[in-house]
């Protein structure tokens, strides 16, 4: 049988022992000192024992306030503990970790996740941004969305989207690009961050698939993040090939263009990897539902704008 105790009473009284006196107690307990002392001497009754030597500048416990001191710092310690880790778990239900590049976050899921911040105002997103040279582990990520073939051994793999590749520019480039052949005046912004060997989306496989032959003396600018390459585009800066989610928010903006017509279709997809054991998750589901019905509304490539060539 557990008793009726009197919780703010003996709380009071393990502050008034841990600082040896009334004041700090009070303080820390946001209340007066006189209400602590009540606390303290209703304890006191209610036990039928000397609990406290009380002195002018400190106070003291006796031998039986130590005792129960320690034990109401043990007790409510713990509680305490269990507490902060049910809250802890309550946070960690309602929160969904995101593991995925930082140029897919910075073009395409962060302008999106507005939406599902209202649709699921119950959940929140936080994202692990990764450079995806090292295998998805799952550990520290609800959902991993990876760029690449799709072989992920030991992880449920569905496939969010493909891509098509196509150069951009600033509209501003526009009227210098005519052919194929003027891109020798231009720089081509490369990302330097393409680890697929020859499955990786280049220049040159471009120009391989859709049968065009690159100018022999081309100046290029190595760039260490596939966000950096639109944003050099969006400025200016030079030409890129556009991986097709990377640019379709700045392409349907007008901030980017499309100087010629050939496109084709990039070789690796983005893919979403997750533990097997999260199948029955329900805020996992959802957010699995939401990206895809998201992936499926991405507007279409514009055309290539009349006159550029």
């Amino acid at each position: 049988m557990i008793l009726n105790l009197p919780y703010s009473a003996l709380r009071a009284f393990e502050a008034v022992v841990r600082h040896s006196g009334f004041s700090p107690a009070a303080e820390e307990l946001g209340v007066s000192q006189s209400a602590v002392s009540q606390h303290v001497r209703s304890l006191e009754e209610w036990l039928g024992r000397e609990l406290l030597v009380r002195g002018a500048r400190q106070s003291r416990p006796t031998r039986e306030g130590e005792q129960l001191a320690l034990a109401i710092s043990d007790g409510l310690g713990r509680i305490s503990d269990v507490c902060a880790q049910l809250r802890d778990k309550t946070r960690s239900d309602r929160t969904i970790v995101i593991s995925c590049l930082p140029g897919f976050a910075f073009n395409w899921l962060f302008p999106r996740l507005i939406h599902f911040d209202l649709a699921h105002p119950d959940l929140s997103i936080s994202i692990a941004t990764d450079t995806g040279q090292h295998p998805f582990s799952g550990a520290d990520a609800d959902i991993g969305i990876r760029y690449g073939l799709g072989e992920y051994p030991g992880f449920q793999t569905d496939l969010l989207m493909n891509e098509r590749l196509f150069p951009v520019c600033a509209p501003g480039l526009l009227p210098e690009l005519h052919s194929i052949e003027d891109l020798f005046r231009h720089t081509l912004l490369v990302d330097e961050n393409l680890h697929h060997g020859a499955a990786s989306p280049t220049w040159e496989f471009w120009a391989r698939q859709c049968d065009l032959n690159l100018p022999t003396t081309l100046r290029t600018r190595q760039l260490g993040q596939s966000n950096m390459v639109v944003q050099a585009a969006i400025e200016g800066l030079g030409v890129a090939l556009g991986r097709e989610p990377l640019v379709i928010d700045s392409l349907s903006e007008g901030r980017l263009v499309r100087p010629f017509p050939y496109l084709t279709q990039s070789p690796l997809s983005y893919w979403l990897v997750r533990r097997h054991e999260t199948k029955d998750s329900q805020k996992v589901s959802e957010f699995l539902n939401w990206i895809q019905a998201e992936a499926k509304s991405q507007p279409d490539i514009p055309p290539v704008v009349a006159g550029s060539n």
